[in-house]
């Protein structure tokens, strides 16, 4: 499992984000794809034998498996980034797949990879996109904690402590709004299983040799890509 320890070390020091990443991506809700079309892979979502969420073709010739931290700007500027090329062409036309699985780093990651877990996977990368796109916010949110509450969070069981940061740093709000009502993710949170599953990833991401986020397997292999410029020239050349 999930050392306690993570959380409770982030309640402890939080750095602060740049106000030039606040006003690039604090505005952003996330990506809705458009209304079916028969070739319209962003429609194709599931959950993978590894626990991971997949969008695009299954049979896609490129297969991308990303590992990503809620909590760290530069998987929100590889969203960013890659949104138009990636998700809304090559994603779209069923050329690449995209896996996201958890590479978690601390106590407010967690919290939010658990919401967005929570989430259905047609619901997921939307959701995900918009944790990522309002991540200055939440985490401005974090940092904004009193000693009252870092000291209820301390004294509380992971799961418990979970379900107070998703309110006190209003990602159920950011759910709320991408399709995920509040009573369906309070039900979610509270299960053991889903943290489990966290964990889990979290010990095969080590094992595969993931040591950050974002990092990028391209068709079995594990790259040194870690961000999207990167990327999109190992795609370019496994296409």
């Amino acid at each position: 499992m999930i050392r306690r320890f993570i959380l409770l070390a982030v309640l402890m020091a939080v750095s602060p984000l740049s106000n030039a990443a606040d006003a690039q991506r604090g505005e952003s809700e996330g990506r809705r794809s458009e209304g079916p079309r028969q070739d319209n892979y962003t429609n194709r979502t599931a959950l993978t034998p590894e626990n991971g969420i997949q969008i695009g073709n299954p049979n896609a010739r490129v297969k991308v498996v990303a590992y990503m931290s809620m909590a760290c700007p530069e998987c929100a500027e590889f969203v960013e980034r890659s949104d138009e090329r990636l998700f809304l062409s090559l994603v779209r036309r069923g050329v690449v797949s995209v896996e996201y699985r958890p590479f978690v780093s601390n106590g407010f990651d967690l919290a939010a990879t658990m919401v967005a877990r929570c989430a259905s996977p047609r619901l997921y990368f939307d959701l995900t996109h918009a944790l990522l796109g309002n991540q200055p916010r939440w985490m401005g949110r974090m940092q904004g904690l009193s000693d009252a509450q870092r000291n209820e969070l301390r004294g509380l069981p992971q799961l418990a402590a979970m379900q107070r940061l998703a309110t006190w740093l209003e990602l159920d709000q950011i759910a709320a709004r991408n399709g995920l009502p509040a009573a369906e993710l309070r039900t979610c949170l509270a299960d053991q299983s889903g943290l489990d599953r966290i964990a889990a990833l979290q010990t095969g991401a080590q094992a595969l040799g993931v040591t950050r986020a974002p990092s990028f397997i391209v068709n079995g292999q594990l790259t040194d890509a870690h961000d999207w410029p990167a990327l999109e020239r190992l795609i370019r050349a496994a296409q």
